[in-house]
């Protein structure tokens, strides 16, 4: 079974153009067996985002909307292979997209094969702006299930044409996957987006390539996502405390302070528990240093011996000496003079 959802993007920039590229095409999502999964229509992967500027830059359309964002997702039950999978996508994007250059990244680093669709929108051939009307995620859907079918995969429920009184709902439309999986796939793809992510805007930006809604303000206390297939959870309601908005801050706060590089691996104890230790650490060293200075006999520190340059070379040079070197003019004369 294969899904074909939009991922809305709030903010348009050729800049956010170019971080949804760098994040589908991320190698640790598409590498398999040693191989990188991913292929484009009137393009290259590879030079993408240049080919794409140029085209924008030709007729002049650099602003508004840039780019359009899709995921084909398919089912964990389904038996196929990220080459099969790359290849249909490729396909829908081919049709659906016939004029616009579009890059197709499938990643099978989670429990469901899927590929990531970028789609500029200004034509090559033209220079005319792709236009996507409210309705046209239902006609899109006709065209991939022709494709599923075809190539042997199952798809959802067949449209019929019958008038409906609303269009269906990202949640309606993907009804299968609901169940209490979902919240497991909110906390991979979170813990996806933190391996990335310096800052909050970082995460917020990350979760939103994957299709999330991440509703984080200072003036409510819970984070607040919403799952590509409409469903809305709490960070109090998932299973872990690091992805409480506290912890979060907290995280975001040390990576500033301390510098951070994405995918590097956290320590062994978490990164939660590596800042509770140094604040514990740091605790202990400051009331040690007090007890200290409440002790009324305390012998002065020790000072060290401080050597005269003229003591330093003579020390120097009797070294020298008995690895067998000559002495220095200069040398000769302190040596002289001590003897």
């Amino acid at each position: 079974m294969a899904t074909f959802t939009r991922v809305k993007v709030k903010k348009q920039s050729c800049g956010r153009m170019l971080g949804a590229l760098a994040y589908v095409l991320r190698d640790k999502k598409v590498r398999f067996d040693g191989d990188r999964v991913e292929s484009g229509v009137n393009c290259t992967p590879y030079t993408s985002y240049l080919e794409m500027m140029a085209t924008k830059q030709m007729f002049k359309k650099t602003s508004d909307v840039c780019f359009f964002h899709f995921v084909h997702s398919f089912s964990d039950k389904e038996k196929i292979t990220p080459w099969q999978a790359n290849e249909i996508a490729r396909e829908l994007a081919e049709k659906l997209f016939p004029n616009y250059e579009c890059v197709i990244a499938t990643h099978s680093d989670t429990d469901n094969i899927h590929s990531h669709i970028i789609v500029n929108s200004v034509s090559f051939k033209d220079g005319k702006k792709l236009h996507l009307s409210p309705t046209s995620i239902e006609e899109q859907r006709q065209v991939n299930d022709q494709i599923c079918m075809a190539h042997g995969f199952s798809v959802l429920e067949p449209y019929t044409g019958q008038k409906r009184k609303k269009r269906l709902t990202p949640g309606e439309y993907r009804a299968a996957e609901r169940g209490e999986s979902w919240k497991f796939r909110l906390m991979k793809a979170i813990d996806e987006a933190l391996e990335y992510s310096r800052t909050r805007m970082d995460f917020i930006t990350n979760m939103e390539y994957e299709g999330y809604e991440v509703r984080w303000d200072d003036t409510h206390k819970y984070i607040l996502f919403v799952t590509p297939d409409g469903c809305k959870c709490r960070d109090r309601s998932l299973h872990d405390d690091t992805y409480l908005k506290e912890n979060l801050e907290k995280l975001f706060e040390y990576r500033t302070v301390h510098g951070f590089t994405p995918q590097t691996p956290e320590p062994p104890e978490g990164w939660l528990s590596q800042m509770y230790t140094a604040e514990n650490v740091l605790s202990d060293a400051v009331r040690l240093g007090k007890s200290i200075e409440n002790i009324g006999d305390v012998p002065p520190p020790l000072q060290p011996s401080v050597f005269t340059d003229s003591k330093q070379r003579q020390r120097e040079a009797l070294k020298k000496l008995s690895q067998g070197h000559k002495l220095q003019s200069e040398q000769e004369q302190d040596m002289n003079l001590t003897m």
